[in-house]
């Protein structure tokens, strides 16, 4: 048996700062997709991700929290709806997941820093300019733009401390010829952003150590050195194999990796600084970097220091995994920034989900149940015709063209149609997916699902059924090719929506050989026998607008967690003085009648006791805390000798005491009430 062919694809590892969002899951979707492809087709396939734990940032996240950074990073990462189960809610099928915190990693980059600065390519000196504490990137003066961070277009601060120094420079011209004359990086329009803005002004070495902070891996051979950045974070692409370590042995096995996917605004870091590392380690490179683009909200790039993120439970939890997996990738080209929307996932959801294959599903499977019971009948399979033609068009990889002069009331044009469409779909996916173009991939397993559904149409099996005696023959056959058709675009989308398909193949009767790579392309796999039956509506329609206002309260109520439990206001600064205090006359007073104010949202009328005889009046704007009725016979605490003013056209003399605090965000009062027993008029003091 031959060795089967060898995978090896990565995202990059994540920063937790805080909570990953959306986009952080479209890139591990991405991946996973692609890994399960590769799997799907009979390769041996590793797939790793995984958290970039150290760093200044993490460092003060922590203190800020309360808690060491360990902790502040365990909390994240394994804690609850963190990292870890994120991706187990995503079912991402990843093999290894490696934490840069993991003591064979520290290991390994020790073993890299040192065998580095042996050989002369990392050298100590010190670290003159501009650092962008977000972005954790030293920049020069001339590299800045508007004087911020070019990367991120935040404030920098200046920095000088001692630092060792990797001679990134030393391999420029290598790097540029990477670029410039292979496609190690993808897409191409991302080299020449590389070259131009990186290379060609200039590489100069690259800082990948720091004295400022203590969290990191330790220098074992400098105390007081921390291995900043690059060669901690990157090296775990081979670290997690093995590398310098004895945790794993799969080095050998499967580095170079095929790729590595990564967001637009590393890819700097990817194409330039890592194989300039690997380089001076003189170990292979990756075969391909991939940079996709970002999701945008609202016309900007998400990020957890904006707080313009989008968090992905919410939306798995409302519309299902799969569903956001899709939408995931059927709506963004993988190499091009796009915009998010909660509207474009309804809608995505609606008519490619619930219209297009969820109504092929139910109709086929509800025709079959209603015309022939529990299955199909014999012989209403692929004829021999159709086999044939099903082959041609596999052998041609998609160059066949069919021009079958059929009579206008043959039906057998419609087949053909079909037939040609489907058994061509997987060499056109497997373009697509080779090219990672995920999204091109789905397009062409829609383009076949939305042809079936009028294939429908064409046949009108409602009508065949009439007269089952003279066309009971016809219909089993057009409700085959439907089945069939279905099973087909179903293998194919199974890396995109794995439990769905799972559930698909069950209601259309698909044993394992009719959900294999080498199945999807052979036109008839399908037992004409197989158990059809009607199941669950696996994608729901969704009530657009019901769907938006839930998912804005979610937001709100998100927002509002998220803010601190209990806040007060602080202290004034500003002193008082004794005398101008004591001029203030506090006085408790009784409610004797409470009403809303006309024409007021926030006006309460208040008539009191005072001590004096006369009644007072006072108006609040506490309505929102308080109902009136609540209020009457409460004693409460007055200043009695502020001037009058006028609100909504009536007097209010004085001031009623109250507390505020704010709970998550939101405003809480509480009238200041004092014991029943202390009579009206009494001086507070």
């Amino acid at each position: 048996m031959p060795e089967k062919k060898k995978f090896y694809i990565t995202t990059p590892i994540y920063y937790p700062s805080d909570k990953l969002h959306i986009g952080h899951t479209y890139c591990t979707v991405a991946t996973d997709a692609i890994a399960r492809y590769h799997r799907i087709k009979g390769e041996d396939v590793m797939f790793l991700t995984g958290t970039d734990e150290h760093g200044q940032k993490i460092e003060d996240k922590a203190k800020e929290a309360g808690k060491t950074p360990k902790q502040f990073v365990d909390d994240i990462v394994e804690g609850p709806r963190g990292v870890l189960d994120l991706w187990k809610l995503m079912n991402i099928s990843n093999d290894r997941f490696i934490r840069t915190t993991d003591d064979y990693h520290v290991q390994s980059v020790q073993k890299i820093f040192k065998r580095l600065y042996e050989q002369g390519d990392i050298y100590k000196g010190k670290y003159v300019g501009k650092y962008c504490k977000p972005c954790e990137s030293f920049w020069t003066e001339s590299q800045l733009k508007d004087g911020c961070c070019p990367d991120c277009g935040r404030p920098v601060q200046d920095a000088e401390e001692e630092a060792y120094f990797f001679r990134l420079s030393k391999y420029a011209d290598r790097i540029q010829d990477l670029l410039e004359n292979t496609d190690f990086l993808q897409p191409r329009s991302r080299v020449n952003e590389m070259v131009n803005n990186f290379i060609k002004p200039g590489l100069e070495d690259l800082c990948v150590s720091r004295t400022s902070f203590s969290w990191g891996v330790p220098v074992d051979f400098d105390p007081g050195h921390v291995v900043y950045v690059w060669i901690d974070a990157l090296s775990n692409y081979i670290n997690a194999l093995g590398y310098g370590n004895d945790r794993y042995q799969d080095f050998d096995k499967f580095w170079p990796a095929d790729v590595h996917i990564v967001g637009k605004e590393i890819v700097r870091f990817h194409s330039i600084i890592w194989p300039a590392i690997l380089m001076a380690l003189d170990l292979p490179l990756p075969k391909k970097v991939y940079g996709h683009g970002w999701l945008l909200l609202d016309g900007g790039k998400m990020s957890k220091s904006k707080g313009n993120v989008v968090d992905p439970y919410v939306l798995a939890e409302r519309f299902g995994v799969d569903a956001l997996r899709f939408f995931l990738m059927r709506t963004f080209p993988f190499g091009s920034d796009g915009n998010f929307s909660n509207e474009a996932l309804i809608q995505t959801i609606n008519t490619d989900l619930a219209n297009d294959l969820g109504n092929l599903l139910s109709r086929t499977t509800a025709m079959v149940g209603k015309y022939f019971g529990a299955g199909l009948p014999e012989g209403c399979g692929a004829t021999g015709d159709e086999r044939d033609l099903a082959g041609m068009v596999a052998m041609s990889r998609g160059t066949f063209s069919m021009n079958a002069d059929f009579p206008d009331d043959d039906p057998r044009k419609f087949d053909v149609d079909l037939v040609v469409l489907a058994a061509g779909l997987r060499d056109r996916y497997e373009e697509a997916m080779d090219s990672f173009a995920p999204h091109k991939a789905l397009d062409e397993v829609f383009q076949v699902i939305q042809r079936a559904n009028k294939y429908i149409d064409e046949n009108a099996p409602w009508a065949l059924a009439k007269d089952m005696d003279a066309n009971g023959a016809r219909l089993a056959h057009v409700l085959y090719n439907l089945v069939e058709t279905t099973r087909i675009c179903g293998v194919l989308l199974a890396p995109f929506m794995p439990e769905s398909m799972d559930k698909l193949f069950a209601q259309l009767g698909v044993d394992e050989a009719g959900r294999t790579w080498e199945s999807a392309a052979v036109w008839g796999t399908l037992s004409e026998t197989a158990a059809v039956t009607k199941g669950e509506n696996l994608f729901p329609r969704v009530d657009l607008e019901k769907a938006l206002q839930e998912l804005e309260e979610a937001a709100a109520e998100a927002r509002r967690a998220a803010l601190p439990a209990v806040e007060v206001e602080p202290l004034a600064e500003e002193p008082v003085d004794f005398d101008t205090f004591c001029k203030s006359d506090f006085r408790a007073v009784k409610v004797k009648a409470c009403e809303k104010v006309k024409k007021s949202d926030k006006l309460l009328k208040f008539t009191l006791e005072d001590g004096t005889g006369a009644d007072r009046q006072i108006l609040s704007g506490i309505a929102k805390f308080y109902q009136p009725e609540e209020l009457v016979g409460k004693t409460l605490v007055a200043i009695v000798n502020l001037p009058p003013r006028k609100m909504m056209g009536q007097e209010s003399c004085g001031m009623l005491l109250s507390a505020v605090h704010s709970e998550h965000g939101e405003e809480k009062l509480q009238l200041i009430m004092l014991d029943d027993a202390i009579p009206a008029g009494a001086k507070l003091c």
